[in-house]
Protein backbone atom coordinates (compact mmCIF):
# COMPACT_ATOMS: atom_id res chain seq x y z
CA UNK A 1 0.00 0.00 0.00
CA UNK A 2 1.38 3.52 -1.05
CA UNK A 3 1.77 6.27 1.57
CA UNK A 4 0.24 9.67 1.18
CA UNK A 5 1.43 12.69 2.37
CA UNK A 6 -1.32 13.28 4.66
CA UNK A 7 -0.98 9.75 5.92
CA UNK A 8 3.05 10.60 7.01
CA UNK A 9 1.81 13.75 8.39
CA UNK A 10 -0.44 11.96 10.74
CA UNK A 11 2.95 9.50 11.31
CA UNK A 12 4.76 13.19 12.07
CA UNK A 13 2.06 14.33 14.55
CA UNK A 14 2.10 10.61 16.27
CA UNK A 15 6.10 10.97 16.90
CA UNK A 16 6.24 8.51 13.78
CA UNK A 17 8.36 8.63 10.36
CA UNK A 18 8.97 7.00 7.63
CA UNK A 19 12.17 4.65 6.43
CA UNK A 20 12.91 1.97 4.07
CA UNK A 21 16.33 -0.56 3.75
CA UNK A 22 17.48 0.62 0.46
CA UNK A 23 16.81 2.20 -2.31
CA UNK A 24 15.83 -0.41 -3.85
CA UNK A 25 13.24 -1.61 -1.58
CA UNK A 26 9.66 -0.69 -2.79
CA UNK A 27 8.20 -1.08 1.11
CA UNK A 28 8.27 1.48 3.75
CA UNK A 29 8.66 0.85 7.82
CA UNK A 30 7.80 3.56 10.92
CA UNK A 31 10.12 4.31 13.03
CA UNK A 32 8.99 5.05 16.84
CA UNK A 33 12.91 4.93 18.60
CA UNK A 34 12.99 4.20 22.27
CA UNK A 35 15.60 6.69 22.42
CA UNK A 36 15.18 9.92 20.66
CA UNK A 37 17.85 12.71 19.03
CA UNK A 38 17.05 15.97 19.39
CA UNK A 39 19.25 19.39 18.98
CA UNK A 40 18.37 21.75 21.66
CA UNK A 41 17.88 24.95 19.55
CA UNK A 42 19.59 27.15 22.25
CA UNK A 43 22.43 24.63 22.99
CA UNK A 44 24.00 24.05 19.47
CA UNK A 45 27.95 24.02 19.64
CA UNK A 46 30.10 25.86 17.61
CA UNK A 47 33.48 24.75 18.08
CA UNK A 48 36.50 27.06 16.90
CA UNK A 49 37.43 25.52 13.64
CA UNK A 50 33.53 25.83 12.78
CA UNK A 51 33.55 29.35 14.67
CA UNK A 52 36.55 30.31 12.49
CA UNK A 53 34.72 28.98 8.90
CA UNK A 54 31.40 30.48 9.34
CA UNK A 55 33.38 33.98 10.14
CA UNK A 56 34.98 33.45 6.71
CA UNK A 57 32.09 33.01 4.69
CA UNK A 58 33.21 30.62 2.26
CA UNK A 59 30.14 29.02 0.86
CA UNK A 60 26.67 30.66 0.13
CA UNK A 61 23.80 29.17 1.83
CA UNK A 62 19.81 29.31 0.99
CA UNK A 63 16.43 28.33 1.57
CA UNK A 64 14.19 25.94 -0.52
CA UNK A 65 16.20 26.77 -3.47
CA UNK A 66 17.25 22.80 -4.54
CA UNK A 67 14.84 20.85 -2.55
CA UNK A 68 14.55 17.82 -4.85
CA UNK A 69 18.84 18.39 -5.34
CA UNK A 70 19.27 18.12 -1.06
CA UNK A 71 17.17 14.91 -1.12
CA UNK A 72 19.62 13.59 -3.82
CA UNK A 73 22.63 14.52 -2.08
CA UNK A 74 21.07 12.76 0.94
CA UNK A 75 20.67 9.75 -1.20
CA UNK A 76 23.80 9.76 -2.75
CA UNK A 77 25.99 7.06 -0.70
CA UNK A 78 26.72 3.51 -0.79
CA UNK A 79 23.86 2.65 1.83
CA UNK A 80 20.65 4.79 2.41
CA UNK A 81 16.77 4.75 3.61
CA UNK A 82 15.35 7.05 1.06
CA UNK A 83 13.59 4.75 -1.28
CA UNK A 84 11.83 6.60 -4.51
CA UNK A 85 8.23 6.56 -2.74
CA UNK A 86 10.01 8.63 0.49
CA UNK A 87 11.88 10.67 -2.07
CA UNK A 88 8.24 11.33 -4.02
CA UNK A 89 6.66 11.91 -0.51
CA UNK A 90 9.03 14.47 0.48
CA UNK A 91 9.05 16.40 -2.64
CA UNK A 92 5.02 16.82 -2.54
CA UNK A 93 5.59 18.14 0.89
CA UNK A 94 7.79 20.21 -0.54
CA UNK A 95 5.11 21.39 -3.13
CA UNK A 96 2.70 21.98 -0.36
CA UNK A 97 4.86 24.00 2.06
CA UNK A 98 5.35 21.82 4.64
CA UNK A 99 8.85 20.07 4.05
CA UNK A 100 12.21 22.65 3.70
CA UNK A 101 15.98 22.63 2.65
CA UNK A 102 18.67 24.91 3.59
CA UNK A 103 21.38 24.40 0.70
CA UNK A 104 24.92 25.08 0.81
CA UNK A 105 26.65 26.39 -1.97
CA UNK A 106 30.06 26.61 -3.79
CA UNK A 107 29.93 29.06 -6.30
CA UNK A 108 27.20 27.34 -8.18
CA UNK A 109 28.07 23.68 -6.90
CA UNK A 110 25.79 22.03 -4.10
CA UNK A 111 28.23 21.01 -1.48
CA UNK A 112 25.75 20.44 1.34
CA UNK A 113 22.21 20.77 2.82
CA UNK A 114 19.84 19.78 4.88
CA UNK A 115 16.12 19.19 4.78
CA UNK A 116 13.13 18.63 6.80
CA UNK A 117 9.71 18.77 7.72
CA UNK A 118 7.63 21.48 9.90
CA UNK A 119 4.52 20.75 12.05
CA UNK A 120 3.46 23.93 14.51
CA UNK A 121 6.54 24.84 16.04
CA UNK A 122 8.60 21.80 15.50
CA UNK A 123 11.25 20.73 12.75
CA UNK A 124 11.60 16.96 12.35
CA UNK A 125 15.31 17.03 10.27
CA UNK A 126 15.43 14.12 7.86
CA UNK A 127 19.13 13.46 6.70
CA UNK A 128 22.09 16.01 5.70
CA UNK A 129 24.91 15.24 3.33
CA UNK A 130 28.23 17.12 3.07
CA UNK A 131 30.86 17.40 0.13
CA UNK A 132 32.78 20.22 1.53
CA UNK A 133 34.64 20.19 4.51
CA UNK A 134 32.14 21.41 7.53
CA UNK A 135 29.16 21.92 4.82
CA UNK A 136 26.73 20.11 6.84
CA UNK A 137 27.48 21.72 9.63
CA UNK A 138 27.44 24.94 8.13
CA UNK A 139 23.89 23.73 7.05
CA UNK A 140 22.93 23.27 10.92
CA UNK A 141 24.46 26.26 12.41
CA UNK A 142 22.68 28.74 9.73
CA UNK A 143 19.41 26.09 10.43
CA UNK A 144 19.47 26.53 14.29
CA UNK A 145 19.53 30.08 13.71
CA UNK A 146 16.82 30.20 11.40
CA UNK A 147 14.85 28.12 13.88
CA UNK A 148 15.43 30.11 16.90
CA UNK A 149 14.37 33.39 14.42
CA UNK A 150 11.34 31.97 13.14
CA UNK A 151 9.93 30.79 16.61
CA UNK A 152 10.55 27.28 16.72
CA UNK A 153 11.03 25.16 19.85
CA UNK A 154 11.86 21.63 18.71
CA UNK A 155 14.60 20.47 16.21
CA UNK A 156 14.17 16.56 16.03
CA UNK A 157 16.96 14.66 14.49
CA UNK A 158 15.81 10.93 15.11
CA UNK A 159 18.84 9.35 15.73
CA UNK A 160 21.69 10.73 17.47
CA UNK A 161 25.35 9.79 15.88
CA UNK A 162 28.87 11.78 16.66
CA UNK A 163 28.45 14.13 14.34
CA UNK A 164 25.08 15.75 15.85
CA UNK A 165 26.61 15.02 19.33
CA UNK A 166 29.23 17.16 18.71
CA UNK A 167 27.16 19.93 17.74
CA UNK A 168 25.26 19.66 20.69
CA UNK A 169 22.26 16.87 19.91
CA UNK A 170 21.32 14.85 22.93
CA UNK A 171 19.35 12.00 23.68
CA UNK A 172 15.80 11.80 25.12
CA UNK A 173 13.26 9.34 26.07
CA UNK A 174 10.28 8.35 24.18
CA UNK A 175 8.36 10.22 26.72
CA UNK A 176 10.23 13.02 27.06
CA UNK A 177 10.16 13.32 23.13
CA UNK A 178 6.04 12.61 23.01
CA UNK A 179 6.01 15.48 25.59
CA UNK A 180 7.76 17.99 23.88
CA UNK A 181 6.47 17.24 20.37
CA UNK A 182 2.88 17.60 21.90
CA UNK A 183 3.77 21.09 23.01
CA UNK A 184 5.58 21.81 20.18
CA UNK A 185 2.54 21.38 18.23
CA UNK A 186 0.13 23.70 19.75
CA UNK A 187 2.24 26.22 18.91
CA UNK A 188 2.61 28.27 15.36
CA UNK A 189 5.90 28.98 13.56
CA UNK A 190 6.99 29.38 10.38
CA UNK A 191 10.38 28.67 8.28
CA UNK A 192 9.15 31.87 5.95
CA UNK A 193 8.54 34.43 8.39
CA UNK A 194 11.97 35.90 8.28
CA UNK A 195 15.00 35.84 6.01
CA UNK A 196 17.78 33.19 6.42
CA UNK A 197 20.92 35.44 8.24
CA UNK A 198 23.10 37.72 5.70
CA UNK A 199 26.53 35.88 6.96
CA UNK A 200 28.09 33.29 8.04
CA UNK A 201 29.59 36.43 10.72
CA UNK A 202 26.15 37.07 11.64
CA UNK A 203 25.00 33.14 12.33
CA UNK A 204 28.24 33.27 14.80
CA UNK A 205 27.89 36.22 16.61
CA UNK A 206 24.06 35.17 17.44
CA UNK A 207 25.07 31.64 18.55
CA UNK A 208 27.43 32.93 20.84
CA UNK A 209 24.92 35.15 22.61
CA UNK A 210 22.53 32.32 23.16
CA UNK A 211 24.92 29.46 23.97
Amino acid sequence: MSVSPELLLQAYRAGIFPMAETRDDPDIFWVDPRRRGILPLEGFHISRSLARRLRRDPYQVTLNTAFDAVVDGCADRAETWINAEIRDLYSRLFADGIAHSIEVWDGSELVGGVYGVTLGAAFCGESMFSRRTDASKIALAWLVDHLRRCGFVLFDTQFINPHLASLGGIEISRAEYHSRLAEALDRSASLTARPLAMSGQEVWQRSTQTS
